[in-house]
């Protein structure tokens, strides 16, 4: 038996896994917790990945300017999806990268996104440090095992330490609040199409500021993926 199935087997005995949903054991996220999942409608603004009636661009899109070329997201982000996520980020369950990166990559296999290298939504270097790990970077790792893609971690950083985005209180103060908060320290991503991974979109603010870094340093076209989006 592989080492890390053989270690799996072990952490699953002394700490048994149950579902976030309905605390069922045996999985994270168990069978009907995910017959239920809040799935968001293929009818989306082409731009941001926001609901709406028919394929076009919402009105807020049209009304601002954006450096992302799009936004994809699998779940509106509420029910088991939100206390997934919470969970994962704040109580140190990084086993449910397997079902997050799983998730991703079966919607991108049905809705696949133009790009050959993952690049996750960095975390400032204090951010980090006190959480331990960037849930993002978790979930761009495993996404690539799935896609065979490259998954370029350094490139991107964030050298502005901005409050959480959850705690600003509209879409205009979320986008100050990231202005030039991320740089792209290098070129080896010059002309390469990028697709960046969070595990959450609000208002696509994080996003865009990382591509208006990403497109500064020569990139060609950078599309977004989320695990969830707020609604």
């Amino acid at each position: 038996m592989p080492i890390k199935r053989y270690t799996s087997k072990i952490v699953d005995f002394f700490f048994p896994r149950s579902c976030v949903g309905c605390g069922k054991g045996g999985d994270f996220i168990c069978a009907r917790c995910r017959s239920n999942l809040p799935y968001l409608p293929d009818s989306v603004c082409t731009k941001c990945g926001k609901p709406i009636s028919g394929y076009d661009v919402c009105p807020s899109c049209k009304s601002s300017r954006v450096t992302i070329d799009g936004i994809r997201s699998v779940f509106r982000f509420d029910g088991v999806i939100r206390k997934a996520i919470h969970v994962f980020k704040y109580s140190h369950v990084k086993a449910l990268v397997d079902p997050f990166a799983e998730l991703l990559y079966t919607y991108l296999l049905a809705h696949p996104l133009q790009g050959a290298i993952l690049v996750p939504v960095p975390l400032h270097r204090d951010r980090l440090k006190a959480r331990g790990y960037n849930q993002s970077a978790l979930v761009a790792r495993k996404l690539g095992i799935y896609m065979n893609f490259p998954v370029s971690e350094d490139c991107l950083i964030r050298i502005k330490n901005s409050i959480p985005q959850v705690q600003t209180m509209n879409g205009e103060e979320r986008t100050r609040n990231v202005a030039d908060a991320f740089n792209c320290r290098d070129g080896r991503l010059q002309g390469k199409y990028v697709i960046l991974v969070d595990d959450v979109c609000t208002t696509g603010a994080t996003l865009d500021a990382c591509a208006v870094a990403l497109k500064k340093s020569g990139v060609s076209s950078i599309w977004g993926i989320t695990i969830a989006r707020e609604i």
